[in-house]
């Protein structure tokens, strides 16, 4: 696919995002109008029916745009294509914080090419917000050019993370927990946000220096991933590799802060 079919196809994909936000989204949101289901049962992993009728709005819009890609998302069955084109969906991500009220929260998309970004738009709901980006070109919040950071140390960057809805693995978590302890306490602090979608949006835009998480899925991170890379940034997993997209961990950072924090990542998560 060539630079400029690219670039069309991303409008159009935030052009269906936005189209989903106004007809699909506010109106549940403006007039309370959604159910909630605890997706396992722990009251920790929640699944709304507007996440479920924004997904199948958004599917429905993008077999237009690409007729026989695969799809990933989060709601509905895998139909993977890994030799070929697949969108990965997120309706809403940061679901929870939809239900109370409480921004950010965000449509998360990507188109992947043999299991590689090439588009990336994530809209965040609240603020109207729309970030995009494409394979080689860059970029964009609301259609101007976006870039990361200069932080280079830890004690001079702000820095996000998530905590995982599945913390059975007491051991790992604990050692999560005194790496967050570190960090907040050697940086300009460790935000967390409810939605990863957005941290890696806010990394590519300069807002954040850098974000770590584990237990994350394509969905979440898809599209950010590509932005991020983009805008100038740097992504890994917890040992330095560029394998990300299904390894369910992630560094994302403005490049220059990359060794610090993947460092120190590593002290503790092994």
């Amino acid at each position: 696919m060539t630079a400029s079919s690219l670039a069309q196809l991303t409008q159009a994909v935030a052009d269906l995002a936005s189209a989903a936000r106004s007809t699909v989204i506010l109106p549940k949101v403006e007039a309370q109008d959604w159910k909630r289901h605890d997706k396992d049962g722990e009251g920790r992993n929640y699944v709304t029916d507007i996440d479920l009728t924004t997904e199948a709005y958004l599917i429905k819009g993008l077999r237009r745009l690409l007729p026989g890609a695969g799809v990933i998302a989060e709601e509905s069955k895998d139909e993977a294509q890994p030799d070929s084109f697949e969108w990965v969906v997120d309706p809403i991500d940061g679901t929870t914080n939809l239900m109370h009220g409480l921004p950010p929260y965000c449509i998360s998309i990507a188109l992947l090419e043999h299991r590689k970004p090439v588009i990336g738009v994530i809209l965040e709901i609240h603020a109207n917000e729309a970030f995009t980006a494409w394979r080689g070109g860059g970029a964009y919040l609301n259609g101007k050019a976006i870039r990361v950071s200069s932080a280079a140390k830890i004690s001079e960057s702000l820095l996000c993370t998530g905590f995982p809805y599945d913390q059975s693995d007491e051991a790992y978590f604990e050692q999560w927990i005194q790496l967050y302890s570190t960090l907040a306490r050697n940086s300009h602090g460790v935000r967390r946000l409810g939605a990863a979608a957005v941290d890696l949006a806010y990394v590519a835009a300069g807002r954040l220096d850098g974000f770590y998480e584990y237990n994350l899925e394509p969905w979440d991170v898809a599209a950010g991933m590509l932005m991020v890379e983009e805008a100038g940034g740097s992504i890994s997993n917890f040992e330095g590799g560029d394998e990300v997209l299904f390894r369910k961990e992630m560094i994302a950072t403005n490049g220059a802060l990359h060794p610090a924090l993947l460092e120190r990542i590593r002290s503790y998560m092994g």
